[in-house]
């Protein structure tokens, strides 16, 4: 099978690579001529403009991995336009699920096949096995997509999750998830910092993180980064945000569900802008850590 990747950045660089380990031949388009360089002395073919990855006979698969909003819909409407009956697209980023509902409808007119797939596991899943939420036509998704997928994924990492939409749906309330575990993470390592007990973080992260209730990988990660620096005196408590979680708050008030924890921890983001905090600073290394989202030097 062929896919053609849009977007050939840190995620999409790393999807096609993984595609590539796994006998899926990965070609792939970026504005950018040396992210194209690099893709092509990695073996991978690519093309000057969209209309260029489009023309080729047969079905088309699609999957366009750029940041959410306005870059990623202008160039889906641009598709929508390029695209003949019967291809494939794909977005694979952390777009609005709303937003997936009306290109959609648009490709659907068209007569192609649309994906939303939310993109779990940061870079390091890109390259080795992510966990992928699709959303889409079941049939399609059964027949063309699942092997696919199947082959890039972490083991049981592949959930076809119903409808368009339902997968970029699933994505932003599982971002917001994240912003509240490690929030939590954040704060309880900085009462353990502050105690009069003589922790060692990096042993505590990786102790709790394989045998606890609340093991898993963020703990693992955590023990990475304070391996690396015990008191995180080289970075700055400064958190990004991205818009997911203010989307799923939205959500949340639309369907009345209260998620005080969620919304709080979006707020400590915001707030962790204003000032410095060491349970900042444990949020902004474990992003780090996840990759892609580099933590600002002090």
């Amino acid at each position: 099978m062929k896919i053609k990747m849009v977007g050939l950045g840190k995620m999409g660089m790393n999807l096609a690579l993984n595609m590539k380990d796994h006998n899926v031949e990965a070609q792939g388009f970026d504005v950018n001529p040396d992210a194209r360089k690099k893709a092509e002395e990695n073996g991978i073919k690519t093309f000057e403009t969209l209309e260029a990855l489009t023309k080729e006979e047969g079905q088309n698969v699609i999957w366009v991995m750029l940041p959410a909003g306005p870059i990623t819909n202008s160039t889906l409407a641009t598709l929508a336009d390029l695209c003949k009956k019967g291809d494939i697209v794909i977005d694979g980023g952390n777009s609005d699920h709303r937003d997936s509902l009306k290109t959609a409808k648009i490709m659907e007119e068209k007569g192609i096949y649309f994906f939303d797939i939310g993109t779990s596991g940061g870079v390091y899943g890109a390259r080795h096995g992510a966990s992928f939420m699709v959303g889409g036509d079941p049939e399609v998704f059964e027949f063309t997509l699942k092997d696919v997928l199947e082959s890039i994924a972490a083991p049981d990492g592949c959930l076809y999750t119903g409808k368009t939409g339902s997968g970029h749906y699933l994505k932003i309330v599982h971002n917001a998830m994240l912003y509240g575990y490690m929030q939590t993470l954040g704060e309880g390592f900085e009462l353990l910092e502050k105690s009069e007990f003589n922790y060692d973080l990096a042993h505590v992260a990786e102790s709790l993180g394989k045998t606890s209730v609340i093991r898993g990988w963020l703990l693992e990660l955590a023990a990475n980064a304070f391996r690396k620096d015990p008191d995180l005196e080289k970075i700055k408590g400064v958190v990004g945000a991205s818009k997911t979680t203010g989307w799923t708050i939205e959500s949340a008030c639309d369907l009345g569900v209260p998620v005080p924890v969620i919304s709080l921890s979006l707020m400590m983001r915001l707030r962790s802008k204003q000032d410095d905090s060491f349970a900042a600073k444990v949020v902004a290394s474990l992003r780090d850590e996840v990759g892609g989202h580099k933590a600002q030097a002090k």
